[in-house]
């Protein structure tokens, strides 16, 4: 038999649950501010909406904020480039886009923080147990079991490959430059199975000589078994740990873009992926900056070429809205932000990350609330 409540008891949780914060998606503040940050841009975001807490990543550090904009922790000491950022409410982890390259993305950064530029070439998925961020400055590498990291071998592969087309020979397969977008998501062919699955996106060159970087290229894996391939990060010596192969590879017809997509977002209110880029320069495509991808469509199939020689590759379909350009038929939206940071918020909300330099030359953030509209014209409206 059951005790009754006491009143004093009772007292406590009615008290307890009067100052209990509500973190859905209308109540979100409207506007939360990265406060500036040196050297380096803001590359994605994401908010734990069961604790309130929001995290961005500047290029080779990931800040921890509440939702006012007061920053409680940090995880510096990255001499890579960690990118777009997706959030595990099951796990409470992180999961970040990381690159060690030596192209001319990765000697910029080496340059900027006065390092020496990697010889080898490595992309991983950063796994980061970010409830063990409790202050700033915490060091990404000597931190004990804060991150681990899973070597994305197929990315690495395509990066490192050459290929023909026609009489020239390139750098890159699919024009590869590594990764950044990434997404938690259901699996596209077996939504209920019960897992999530993450989705990492090729960056892409924006090569307006070569004809085969007019595809976005996602991989997607199974991440149940990824604790037995995770280790820790050792910039000294790149380790290999990790799946030989993903799950599936898609492509997604959207026209060249310049560094492919930046940002990738699985909304669970829509069941879409969004995915915003810098947008390219190729003037036989409509070269829009934002697309989004339906998850509920079946796969396609298509061919394309690589290496001079046909090949048969899955297909993920763009959703049937937005402008569509007559010509290549591929439709999207013309809209300035998101490149650095789209985050899902639930019941058709966003926050979208409005970068931009302070008077000093600092980099910063404004992650701003917008509802999606989705009409031809019109993506998101800004919610004041």
């Amino acid at each position: 038999m059951k005790k009754p409540i006491s009143i004093l008891s009772f007292l406590v949780l009615l008290i307890s649950s009067s100052f209990a914060q509500d973190y859905s998606a209308k109540s979100l503040p409207a506007a939360i501010y990265s406060g500036p940050q040196e050297k380096m841009h803001v590359q994605g975001a994401v908010v734990d909406q069961q604790k309130g807490f929001v995290y961005m990543s500047f290029t080779n550090k990931l800040l921890k904020y509440d939702t006012q904009g007061k920053l409680l922790g940090s995880l510096t000491g990255f001499i890579g480039h960690l990118g777009d950022l997706d959030f595990d409410s099951s796990t409470g982890l992180v999961y970040g886009s990381l690159e060690y390259k030596n192209d001319a993305i990765g000697k910029g950064i080496a340059q900027k923080l006065g390092v020496k530029t990697l010889d080898e070439n490595g992309f991983y998925v950063a796994i980061i147990d970010v409830n063990k961020i409790t202050k700033t400055d915490m060091n990404a590498e000597t931190e004990k079991d804060i991150l681990k990291t899973v070597y994305i071998k197929e990315a690495v592969d395509d990066f490192n490959a050459s290929v023909k087309i026609g009489d020239k020979s390139f750098s890159h397969r699919f024009a590869c430059s590594g990764i950044d977008g990434l997404a938690l998501a259901p699996s596209i062919t077996k939504p209920n199975d019960g897992k999530k699955y993450l989705y990492v996106a090729y960056g892409v060159y924006g090569d307006t000589t070569r004809t085969d970087n007019d595809y976005q290229v996602i991989l997607q894996y199974d991440i149940s078994e990824w604790s037995a391939l995770a280790k820790p990060l050792s910039q000294e010596s790149l380790h290999h740990s990790g799946p030989q192969k993903p799950n599936e590879k898609y492509f997604v017809f959207t026209g060249n873009t310049n560094w492919g997509i930046q940002n990738l977002a699985y909304d669970y209110f829509s069941g879409n992926f969004y995915a915003a880029v810098y947008k390219g320069k190729k003037s036989i495509y409509p070269n829009y900056d934002l697309f989004v991808i339906s998850s509920k469509q079946s796969p396609g199939k298509t061919t394309v070429t690589v290496d001079n020689k046909k090949q048969k590759v899955k297909t993920l379909a763009l959703l049937n809205a937005g402008q569509q350009d007559e010509k290549s038929q591929i439709r999207g939206w013309r809209f300035k932000w998101g490149s650095t940071g789209i985050v899902p918020l639930g019941d058709g909300y966003f926050y979208i990350s409005h970068n931009k330099k302070d008077k000093e030359k600092r980099e910063e953030s404004t992650l701003y609330k917008y509802r999606w509209v989705g009409s031809e014209t019109t993506a998101f409206e800004r919610v004041k």
